[in-house]
């Protein structure tokens, strides 16, 4: 395959890295200073904060380690090695990554409907469960090309047995 041919796909990897590094680097932060201000108000609450914020800096690890095998598995495309068993690691590797970051924000669930009923913001716990979905369709669609590349991997290799 060309080179070049998976260009795109790799730079839509690296943008979506992008606001999650802003957010690591910007946000987060800001939120914990903001919590500890507040620590004298209700220290309940900024203890909530202060546990959403780590679950959001500990799922960074498997956003990244899970960009970083996508973009493997299309360096791997580029080298004509689609149909390997390196491939299928990748797969797996990233399935884990959104199984992790599921179980992560599901744990992260009753923070955040505390600090969204305190906050009178049912948004927030919106934009968790949609995390939480999103990571979920991305682990499926990770099991199922995982399971369809190990099949063909499999024909692939009785064919060349064959022939």
């Amino acid at each position: 395959m060309k080179q070049g041919s998976t260009l795109f796909l790799k730079l839509a990897v690296i943008i979506m890295g992008i606001p999650v590094l802003g957010a690591c680097i910007f946000l987060l932060p800001n939120l914990a200073k903001l919590a500890m201000k507040h620590v004298t108000d209700g220290p309940t609450l900024a203890y909530m904060v202060f546990a959403l914020v780590i679950i959001m800096y500990v799922s960074a690890i498997p956003f990244y380690f899970a960009l970083y095998q996508a973009l493997k598995l299309l360096s791997y495309i580029d080298k004509n090695q689609a149909f390997s068993q390196i491939s299928v690691t990748a797969l797996k590797s990233i399935k884990k990554c959104a199984i992790t970051i599921t179980c992560l924000y599901v744990v992260a669930l009753p923070f955040v409907f505390i600090i969204a009923e305190w906050d009178d913001a049912p948004g927030l716990a919106l934009l968790n469960l949609v995390v939480v979905g999103a990571a979920m369709v991305i682990a499926v669609f990770a099991a199922v090309l995982q399971r369809l590349l190990q099949e063909a991997i499999n024909i692939k290799s009785e064919n060349d047995l064959t022939v």
